[in-house]
């Protein structure tokens, strides 16, 4: 009998009862975002910015602050660089602050940041509207309509709001009833900031260094052009009610004519030929996400007596539904997607394999080619990357916001393991269709990675090995990149993805160089001692002076099925990070990777304990965000939620070679699983 989806999406709603600073609600469809407090909106902007700031974000809404009058930016020319030695020759990075430099680092490191397009809220008798002032709040997101219901007293007046995004246009939609509408005291304001690189994404105290203009107003409807520095863009307001509006500064107050106000703000880098009708939105929003849910993957657990099934069903369903509004996007997105910023809005490229990865084993391929093209228009700048230090072909950054460009960074600009990334996704996504369009359309993407790749490595006489030497950072970032050499992912990661390059070439029938496969069969192998494999070859302290951060060794098989791995070294060395590790510094995905780890080595059990450890960076508040407690700056972390999808389908589906049934859970009678469209892995 197929999963009644509709049934196992809506048993998941989140609601809410009282603002939970760490949990407001999110509405979007990968290019636009909204996020909004228990009002149904950023009535509260105040009480929540601290934990998790409201913001409206999209894929296209970036600022950059001039550097001053007289020049408006920086480029890395501009940055004293950090020398390294690498095999003999001299590699340069923006890795250190350099004395007297400092402005040009931080500056290219703030710019371009993400940008808050505006505030959307209530406004109660001239007046900002408090927490205090509301009563019987009841919040509930409608995940398989992708609509949220709101509804509260407001100083004793029932207020009900519904709020949603267009499931394909950069538009909201807003139903706002209310006694308080028809007598004028409760209104509608739409506030607009200048760009910041915080957490916020906002700037609302200089207000001289911004414009907001209207462009078209007539009955019902009002366009404005927004201008931050040589930034710009475009916001319409459309009701079919009527309804008042006045703009002034940067404000736009709305009173309604009557108890009820339904209306449409749609966001824009180019001017909007026509405005939307709520209605259409409404439709586009429930439309959209009853395609996706019922046409992608999908896991039912809430039959199992296992007391966690339930909550490891909630974490999937909302771990769906919040990738696709944040992570799908037309870019690799930020680690905390259109929610807020962090890292001043960059993305991050090492990331973008746990945003996104498990899209093609739940049968969600076309999402995943939303953001594929991004990697093929930015190509050159891959390029010169590259070649800034005498490397063929295409290096992909860490840290990058839109144009592309590596980041200064005490850490980005040595970390290598996200070069293999795009090889690794595009095969996931060519096993699902395996059209030879695909390969035709993205080989170039594969090629120029492998280029560096291969040229990347050193060959070791003394071993006839290629090794990765520094600097170099590896996953687990606290190691010094000049003491790190063929670090224990990587190596690993290199050779399988080599491999995978080759089978490409060979797919189309392209004499690829012949070093690529030469390098894989050759490729150092993974660290180890007797017992345990290592961080990296000058790590033998590994478990008693390294038991921190990621402990990505275990990665070697788990995200990849490292075919030089032995399964009991393997076995210890999971044990070892279970015992010794600090929980307290792993992130968010590194428990995913480690769960997957445990299912090849045919350990249920420890996958399941592991996904669902109560500890501080793998917790999921009723939003089903992956809230990184420690870490004020990461109120959300969706390469956690992104992880998890990633781990589901070994878990269900297996991956080639396993002949077991579901070996990610318990054989003891506890658990009843069942699924839907989900793909094993392809090894």
């Amino acid at each position: 009998m197929a999963i009644n989806r509709l049934q196992l999406v809506g048993r998941h709603n989140p609601i809410l009862t009282a603002a939970e600073f760490d949990s407001p609600l999110t509405v979007g469809n990968g290019e636009l975002g909204y996020t909004a407090d228990v009002t149904g909106m950023q009535t509260l902007y105040e009480e929540y910015q601290e934990v998790l700031p409201l913001c409206t974000m999209s894929q296209w809404g970036w600022h950059t602050k001039p550097v001053n009058e007289n020049q408006y930016a920086y480029t890395l020319a501009d940055l004293v660089m950090s020398e390294y030695d690498y095999n003999g020759r001299t590699v340069r990075y923006p890795k250190k602050k350099m004395p007297e430099n400092e402005a040009v680092y931080d500056w290219l490191r703030e710019n371009p940041h993400r940008l808050n397009l505006g505030r959307i809220g209530l406004f109660y008798r001239g007046a900002s509207i408090k927490l205090s002032d509301l009563t019987e709040i009841h919040q509930e997101l409608h995940l398989y309509e992708g609509i949220l219901e709101s509804s509260f007293c407001l100083n004793g007046i029932l207020c009900k709001v519904r709020t949603a995004c267009d499931y394909s246009k950069d538009i909201l939609a807003f139903g706002v009833e209310s006694e308080a509408l028809a007598d004028g005291t409760l209104q509608v304001k739409l506030e607009f900031p200048y760009g910041s690189p915080l957490k916020s994404a906002a700037d609302w105290g200089h207000p001289e260094h911004h414009r907001t203009e209207v462009v078209e107003s007539k009955d019902r409807e009002l366009i404005l052009k927004r201008t931050l520095d040589r930034d710009s863009y475009y916001v319409a307001y459309h009701s079919r009610e009527a309804s008042e509006t006045v703009v002034s500064g940067h404000e736009v107050l709305i009173t309604a004519a009557g108890g009820s106000l339904e209306f449409t703000v749609s966001f824009g880098a180019e001017q909007m030929t026509e405005t939307a009708e709520a209605r259409t939105v409404w439709e586009s929003s429930r439309t959209g996400w009853k395609n996706y849910w019922e046409h992608g993957g999908i896991v039912e657990l809430a039959k199992s007596k296992d007391k966690r099934a339930v909550e490891l069903e909630r974490r999937i369903i909302l771990s769906q539904y919040l990738s696709a509004i944040n992570s799908c996007g037309s870019r690799p997105p930020q680690e905390t997607g259109l929610t807020c910023n962090s890292w001043y809005g960059k993305m991050h490229l090492e990331m973008y394999l746990w945003h996104c990865a498990w899209l093609p084993l739940w049968n969600q391929t076309e999402l995943l080619e939303r953001s594929l093209p991004w990697y093929a228009s930015h190509l050159e700048e891959a390029r010169k990357n590259a070649a800034v230090n005498g490397y063929a072909g295409a290096r992909w950054p860490k840290m990058i916001a839109s144009e592309g460009i590596d980041c200064p960074s005490p850490v980005a600009p040595l970390l290598i393991w996200q070069q293999p990334h795009i090889i690794y996704m595009l095969e996931l996504a060519y096993q699902q269709n395996q059209s030879k369009d695909f390969l035709e359309k993205y080989w170039i993407l594969i090629k120029e990675s492998a280029e560096f790749m291969a040229d990347f490595t050193v060959y070791n006489q003394e071993t006839s090995t290629y090794d990765l030497v520094s600097p170099v950072i590896p996953v687990q970032e606290c190691h010094r990149p000049e003491d790190t050499k063929n670090p224990a992912f990587e190596v690993a990661y290199w050779r399988f993805t080599l491999k995978l390059a080759v089978e490409w070439a060979e797919r189309l029938g392209i004499a690829c160089d012949p070093l690529w496969e030469k390098i894989a069969d050759h490729m150092a192998g993974i660290p180890h001692d007797e017992h345990f494999y290592l961080a990296h070859d000058h790590c033998p302290d590994t478990f008693e002076r390294f038991n921190r951060d990621h402990p990505s060794m275990v990665g070697a098989f788990g995200l990849i099925a490292g075919d030089r791995v032995d399964a009991p070294m393997m076995k210890n060395t999971l044990n070892r990070v279970m015992d010794c590790w600090d929980y307290t510094t792993l992130w968010g995905w590194d428990f995913a990777m480690m769960a997957m780890t445990a299912v090849r080595l045919h350990d249920p059990e420890m996958a399941i304990e592991i996904l669902l450890k109560d500890t501080p960076k793998n917790s999921y508040v009723t939003s089903g965000n992956n809230f990184q407690r420690l870490r004020p700056d990461l109120p959300l972390y969706l390469p956690g939620n992104g992880a998890l999808l990633l781990a589901i389908p070994m878990m269900t589906a297996g991956y080639a070679g396993c002949t077991e049934a579901l070996p990610g859970f318990p054989k003891n009678g506890l658990w009843t699983v069942e699924y839907e469209n989900i793909n094993p892995y392809f090894k």
